[in-house]
């Protein structure tokens, strides 16, 4: 398994430009803790969104991060449980050939990947991992 430090994938000719395009479900913590992703843990703070995809798939949104990223839907007040669908946001990803790992963040908790999942790039130093089969489901090519 390789492991993925300071990834820059706006330098990286494979990457590509990135759109996802999903309504999910939202509970919000009421204490801290964890839950394990498909990818790895997910420590959460009080107040962080505990999401959860059309799959079933499960992760973590911080607080601060969520409103930016999330709008509730028709019936949903932000900040209240329910069903939120992602802004369009471009972020870079790029399918990896082999099993690797890489920390959400610096010192964050560490994901990790099978050959064909993709590494996601949200912003510098914010990082993810999609499973192939949820990336062709919900990410599709920007432009």
């Amino acid at each position: 398994m390789t492991a993925l430090s300071n990834l820059d994938l706006s330098r990286d000719p494979q990457a590509l430009a990135v759109v996802k395009d999903e309504t999910v479900a939202v509970e919000f913590a009421a204490v801290a803790g964890e839950l394990m992703s498909l990818e790895g843990p997910n420590r959460y703070q009080r107040g962080d969104a505990l999401v959860t995809g059309a799959g079933g798939e499960r992760w973590v949104v911080s607080r601060e991060r969520f409103d930016a990223k999330y709008l509730p839907q028709p019936g949903v007040a932000q900040g209240e449980p329910g069903a939120y669908r992602n802004r369009p946001v471009i972020v870079l990803a790029k399918e990896m050939p082999h099993a690797f790992s890489i920390a959400r963040s610096a010192a964050g908790d560490v994901l990790t990947g099978a050959a064909g999942d993709w590494v996601m790039q949200y912003a510098p130093g914010d990082y993810g991992v999609v499973k192939a089969a949820r990336f062709a489901k919900v990410y599709r090519r920007a432009g």
